[in-house]
């Protein structure tokens, strides 16, 4: 894997920093001679950390530090990715909580089954945290991307989802909401991929050799009794509920799952906009009207009218969303039974009261993960992965 696909990858974890130390317990950035100005740390490949952490590469450059590729030589000699925080006291203490949702996987997942990644080792280093995790591969919108975004095959959707599915399920069972799902933030283990023709196209596509994933970026991630933010998620992977200011729960995330499939099914984003009404607009005209309880309860009357979404269909906006945006099933590819299955889900999961949504423990043994149409056979793939 080159330099620059290993870039891309590693950019998502620079945003969940995982510690707080004591006030005073290290120098101001830019005071000493091993910071730079702005905070970061001065380092040359070749450099060892901690008498273990050798620096071979930068993978990546973000708001709260950097990420180098390293030979861990206390896991005799094992590549992994290790963070460099900079030496920057709001970063340590905006970093409290997500070490508590670290250590908390760490703990419940002692045997690394439920496909979120886990953090190997942390340090301080002259006043910068530094956090190693297991080295990685492309994520799954990065390697979309380089497939001309072109869609992922059922049967590896299914796996891919299946994980997804699972490692979220776990991380509702102990009492989080991850608040950020997004196909960047769902990378393969190894991404390394076979060129299979595809007779549609007319050209060759990068097909994965291996669907196995890793759930990362836990820096938005909020526990049950947390304060929760107003505002959450990446635009695109935004429930209704969150646009509306209804309060949020474990559901939010469920919406977006079903955002990102949709996404692997068809190679483009489901909700493509940047502005509020218009994403409510969109939703309706592919899932129908929002539910009247939801708008009266809503703190953002401004997006209605009369009981109804305040939306010109002959304006600009309107008539950008009418070419769109389709009816959901509209967008079916194939009318095979795993298809509908896949569609019937997706159904589920965009389900805009949050309270009616399909959880994931009941997404686990929904017929698209138990029905095998070869043989017809009906199993219960979630209890087998457990």
């Amino acid at each position: 894997m080159g330099k620059t696909e290993l870039y891309s990858l590693y950019k998502a974890f620079l945003d969940c920093i995982c510690i707080c130390l004591p006030r005073g317990s290290d120098e101001a950035a830019g005071n000493n001679e091993r910071d730079t100005e702005s905070g970061h740390l001065i380092y040359r490949s070749g450099d060892v950390l901690e008498n273990r952490y050798e620096i071979m590469d930068t993978l990546g450059e973000g708001t709260f530090g950097k990420v180098v590729q390293c030979l861990d030589h206390g896991r005799g000699g094992s590549q992994v990715a290790l963070k460099i925080i900079k030496n920057l006291e709001k970063y340590r203490e905006a970093a409290k909580l997500e070490i508590n949702v670290l250590e908390k996987i760490i703990k419940e997942d002692v045997n690394n089954k439920y496909h979120c990644v886990q953090m190997l080792d942390w340090f301080n280093y002259y006043g910068h945290v530094c956090i190693s995790f297991e080295l990685l591969s492309l994520s799954t919108f990065d390697f979309q991307k380089a497939n001309n975004f072109l869609p992922y095959p059922i049967h590896q959707i299914r796996h891919m989802a299946h994980q997804i599915c699972h490692a979220v399920c776990f991380l509702h069972d102990n009492k989080l909401t991850h608040t950020d799902l997004k196909p960047e933030n769902i990378l393969f283990v190894n991404s390394d991929f076979t060129l299979v023709y595809n007779p549609e196209k007319k050209c060759n596509e990068r097909r994965v050799n291996d669907t196995t994933v890793r759930l990362v970026d836990f820096g938005s991630a909020t526990f049950d009794h947390e304060h929760h933010s107003t505002v959450i998620s990446t635009r695109h992977y935004r429930a209704p509920e969150v646009i509306l200011e209804l309060g949020w729960s474990h559901p939010c995330d469920v919406w977006s799952i079903g955002c990102i499939l949709f996404e692997y099914y068809e190679g483009f984003t489901l909700f493509q906009t940047h502005d509020n009404k218009e994403h409510l607009a969109m939703m309706e005209s592919i899932l129908g009207p929002i539910p009247q309880r939801m708008i009266q309860k809503s703190r953002k009357q401004k997006y209605f009218h009369r009981g109804r979404l305040d939306w010109n269909e002959c304006s600009k906006a309107g008539r950008y969303v009418k070419a769109k945006c389709k009816p959901l099933r509209k967008y079916l590819l194939s009318h095979g039974t795993e298809h509908h299955h896949f569609f019937n889900l997706l159904e589920k999961m965009l389900e805009f009261e949050p309270s009616k949504r399909i959880t994931l423990a009941s997404a686990l043994i929904h017929p698209f993960f138990t029905y095998q149409p070869r043989t017809q056979v009906w199993r219960n793939s979630y209890e087998m992965s457990r």
